[in-house]
């Protein structure tokens, strides 16, 4: 047992181990990198709040008034009544059951959808990272998926999963698996676990590619050392490979939490308005548009922003005090 543990810690550290200079050395040469880092980056930033800052700033103003579609120029000041407002009973967005029932179908689908993706994406980089005839075309199959535009894969998986004519249902009832039709993306029981699959074969391939990315750049050093000792394999991965992958599992992962937080295309297509998938994007879309209601569908969209921000500001928190723990 002891020569596992040394054998693993002398591959991890093999595996981490970089041309660091020591601290302290090259702190005014520092200081001029971060300024010419500032500098070149104050273009974009000033093209980001132009481009991303107002539109934030006027969504947040239509939210404090009572504008409507048809009448943007006439609206009026309400404060926040959009929001929360006591009129003879409580009413408001954060009011609204309709509005809680999209949260929590927001954080479901992300945290089931982003948890598969990441299991699966590791499983397929490993697999893809092993050698074997056929890799090449193997991962470019692999990268279809998420190639299709998500509107053309979700119209496609529609037609798939059909209760009258879908290949799913006529798969299924062929095996024996059910035995009538089922109402995929109709059944409040279904639409859910439909939507999540779809989700899950997209974006599965961009976690692989992420974390193949970080497999082919680890030093077979560490791997041989891990042979020579006898090191159980499983034992490599969980000590060895996941810790010195988990950086690029992170970023993966929050790429994806994000797409799936502000989710629109791949449920809308699927279920439209049905309140058993609605998200907080499809929420705030049927108040803009269908209703017309610019002032309650801002409000909104600046609380989706606030638990987007929110989330990942926890998440890149506790990510950096992981990696901060086991550096």
């Amino acid at each position: 047992m002891a020569t596992d543990e040394q054998g693993i810690a002398q591959a991890r550290h093999e595996a981490s181990s970089d041309d660091t200079p020591p601290r302290g050395r090259g702190t005014r040469v520092r200081r001029q990198r971060v300024r010419a880092a500032w500098l070149f980056l104050a273009p974009m930033l000033i093209v980001l709040t132009a481009v991303a800052g107002w539109p934030l700033v006027r969504t947040f103003w239509f939210s404090l008034t009572d504008a409507s579609l048809s009448s943007l120029d006439g609206a009026q000041f309400i404060g926040f009544d959009n929001y929360l407002v006591f009129d003879d009973g409580w009413y408001g967005i954060l009011a609204d059951p309709l509005w809680w029932q999209s949260v929590w179908n927001t954080l479901y689908f992300t945290l089931v959808s982003v948890s598969l993706e990441a299991v699966l994406g590791v499983i397929v980089a490993l697999v893809l990272n092993a050698h074997f005839r056929g890799r090449t075309l193997v991962r470019a199959a692999m990268l279809i998926p998420w190639a299709i535009p998500t509107v053309v894969s979700a119209k496609i998986w529609a037609w798939m999963l059909n209760d009258q004519f879908g290949i799913i249902n006529h798969l299924l009832l062929t095996i024996g698996l059910i035995d009538a039709p089922l109402s995929w993306t109709a059944d409040a029981s279904l639409s859910m676990w439909a939507v999540i699959m779809v989700d899950v074969w997209k974006a599965t391939p961009f976690v692989a590619l992420l974390v193949l990315a970080a497999l082919q750049m680890l030093p077979n050093d560490c791997y041989e050392a891990a042979k020579v000792d006898g090191i159980h394999p499983a034992k490599v991965f969980f000590r060895v490979t996941l810790p010195l992958i988990t950086p690029a599992l992170l970023v993966a992962v929050i790429f994806r939490a994000l797409d799936a937080l502000r989710v629109f295309d791949v449920i809308y297509v699927l279920t439209s308005n049905a309140a058993s998938t609605m998200t907080m994007s499809i929420y705030a879309r049927q108040q803009l548009v269908e209703f017309q209601d610019v002032g309650y569908g801002s409000a909104a969209s600046t609380l989706l922003f606030m638990i987007i921000a929110l989330v990942t500001v926890i998440y890149l928190y506790l990510g950096r005090r992981q990696l901060g723990g086991e550096q």
